[in-house]
């Protein structure tokens, strides 16, 4: 059984306050708290995520993942991102990846 580990500070609806404090481990917990298990298609969505996030110091809107997405996968991919992200990208993807909330967003 792997080890639980502690999580830097989330809002009240679990989003990392601070995104720099994410790494790949935190990704697992946010994820195991969201019944997911990260597939190497969670992690080149997430990946594409935190290197979006670094580059613009914002969250990628869920249309520039489906483009990233579509690069490898042809049109199936905005299917295929919330096949991975069942319960939403705003509310699981960015989650996992440690963005904040983004708050101009739905939940969807």
């Amino acid at each position: 059984m792997d080890a639980v580990i502690d999580l830097p500070t989330r809002d009240e609806e679990g989003y990392l306050v601070e995104p720099r404090d994410w790494n790949e481990a935190v990704a697992e917990e946010l994820a195991r708290t969201e019944n997911i298990q990260l597939t190497e298609d969670h992690w080149d969505v997430i990946r594409f995520m935190r290197e979006y996030y670094e580059e613009h110091q914002i969250a990628a809107d869920a249309r520039f993942v489906i483009k990233h997405l579509t690069g490898r996968l042809g049109p199936g991919a905005r299917n295929k991102l919330f096949e991975l992200f069942p319960y939403g990208y705003v509310k699981q993807a960015c989650k996992i990846a440690g963005m904040k909330r983004p708050r101009a967003w739905s939940t969807g």
